[in-house]
Order: structure tokens, then C-alpha cells, then sequence
């Protein structure tokens, strides 16, 4: 689901959830994440965390809640506070998507090689240094 579908579901939804509602319900996903993993490491770490629709339905929200703070600033900073819980659990869940996909390549049975693992944890690092980037 885009931040888009987000926003048009929680418009009409009649309790909006706050930041701590959000971030209470990261483990349930709303969809698999909307970029896939580059096999080059660097650039798996150069990846940008959003894809870059979601990246701009958000910056689109955001300027909205910002221009409607004039007019309703108690309305735009529980929007900002929605925005935020919605960009939190995104990232989660893009981040547990590439998890599974690492979990995935190694986790086949026993019959695993060496090398195979190596690459494997090589991957790990690079999510692991994205992770810490944020």
C-alpha cells in the first residue's frame, strides 16, 4: 500500500492512530515493499529507503500539512504526527522485507556452502550499515 492509499484510507477512517498507534503495529504489514534488492553491495547500500513514489507521495503530504497549518495548526500537527507514524512503519516494513529475502537465500536446508554463507553475511553487513544509517 503507497503512503497515498494510506492517507486517502485514513481520511476517511473515523479515528486516525498516532505515532505510538503506528509503531504498536509494525509487525503486521500493510505490503511487500515496493523495491527489490540489488545484487551489487554497493549499490544495495547506495538504495534509497523509499522508492521514490512513495518518497514523493510523502513530501506531497508533507507540504500539504505544512501549507494547512495556517488555517488549522492543531489539525496539521496531528497529520504531521499520522505522517510520521506512516513513514515509520514503511521503513519497518521495506526493512523486514529485505530481511526476509536475506533469511531466505541462506535459511534453504543444511546443504549450504561456506562461500554461499559468506556472501550472505556480507549482504547482512550492508543491510545492517543501511539500517544504522537512518
Amino acid at each position: 500500500m503507497t503512503p497515498h492509499e494510506v492517507e486517502t484510507r485514513e481520511e476517511h477512517a473515523e479515528e486516525h492512530l498516532s505515532t505510538a498507534d503506528l509503531a504498536q503495529s509494525i509487525g503486521r504489514p500493510m505490503g511487500a515493499p515496493a523495491s527489490s534488492r540489488p545484487q551489487n553491495m554497493e549499490a544495495q547500500a547506495n538504495t534509497p529507503l523509499f522508492a521514490a513514489n512513495d518518497a514523493q507521495d510523502f513530501r506531497s503530504r508533507w507540504e500539504r500539512i505544512q501549507t494547512g497549518f495556517v488555517d488549522e495548526p492543531r489539525k496539521a500537527v496531528e497529520k504531521a504526527d499520522e505522517l510520521v507514524a506512516n513513514a515509520i512503519k514503511r521503513l519497518a516494513e521495506v526493512f523486514a522485507g529485505e530481511r526476509q529475502k536475506l533469511e531466505a537465500e541462506w535459511d534453504k536446508n543444511d546443504n549450504v556452502s561456506t562461500e554461499e554463507l559468506r556472501v550472505a553475511l556480507r549482504r547482512y553487513r550492508s543491510f545492517f550499515d543501511r539500517l544504522l544509517s537512518v
